[in-house]
């Protein structure tokens, strides 16, 4: 019997692992076998991936807005777009241990949309952002059985993206200059919507995560119309 039981296991195991999806970078997308994936339900592995391509959206769109505003890397001590990638996302490394848990999101994304503010205002953004969708998440990093996350602050943060969006499109100083350049038009005169796409991807992610983890609980989301002009955050 104890033989029979070994054999399972390792066939368990087996089963679990499949191809890995090559990605166009050569990196692979199949994760090693772990205990601790034992504890972890489909729909615990599908909000894991949605939370990582949520990540993957914030890094794309950190890259594309430094290089659309080169300016706000002369912002800091920092030298070049690798260290202030590095200085927004390497947190996540250690996420659990990490002070930017505690960081005050909503003023974060405020202070980057304040015509005065003197600092690196992608990093302000994209800090505030990348707390946000973590809050969202519940600050995990890996999701088992047994945790129970809130669909509710999974679509409040969609909503929250939209606010986002809207803003970098519309915000001005006082000459009426963007503060931060984001779509535009090449020189042919043809709209260049590469942000207003890397948005609305991010969006769709995290409401197809709250609808996965409504699912999952079956906690009802209030479905709630924002008017993204009114620049009012809801709650995480």
């Amino acid at each position: 019997m104890k033989a029979l039981l070994t054999v399972l296991f390792c066939l368990s195991l087996a089963a679990c692992s499949g191809n890995a999806i090559r990605n166009k970078d050569g990196t692979a997308s199949e994760r090693g076998l772990s205990l601790s994936g034992i504890a972890k339900s489909d729909v615990d592995d599908i909000t894991e991936l949605t939370q990582r391509e949520a990540i993957a959206c914030l890094k794309r769109l950190a890259e594309k807005l430094y290089r659309r505003n080169p300016s706000e890397l002369g912002k800091s001590p920092r030298q070049g777009l690798d260290a202030a990638m590095a200085d927004i996302f390497d947190p996540l490394n250690h996420w659990h241990l990490s002070a930017r848990r505690s960081l005050d999101w909503q003023a974060s994304i405020n202070s980057a949309f304040d015509a005065n503010y003197p600092g690196d205002r992608i990093a302000a953004m994209m800090k505030g952002l990348l707390t946000m969708v973590m809050a969202s998440y519940g600050h995990k990093t890996e999701i088992y059985i047994l945790d129970s996350l809130d669909p509710q602050k999974l679509y409040n943060a969609a909503r929250n993206i939209e606010i986002v969006a809207w803003r970098l499109a519309n915000a001005r100083n006082d000459r009426r200059e963007p503060l931060l350049l984001s779509n535009g038009q090449d020189p042919d005169g043809i709209a260049n919507l590469s942000f207003e796409r890397e948005f609305g991807k991010l969006i769709a992610v995290q409401d197809l995560g709250a609808r996965i983890v409504e699912g999952k609980t079956n906690r009802a989301i209030r479905f709630t119309v924002v008017n993204v002009a009114t620049l009012v955050f809801l709650p995480i």
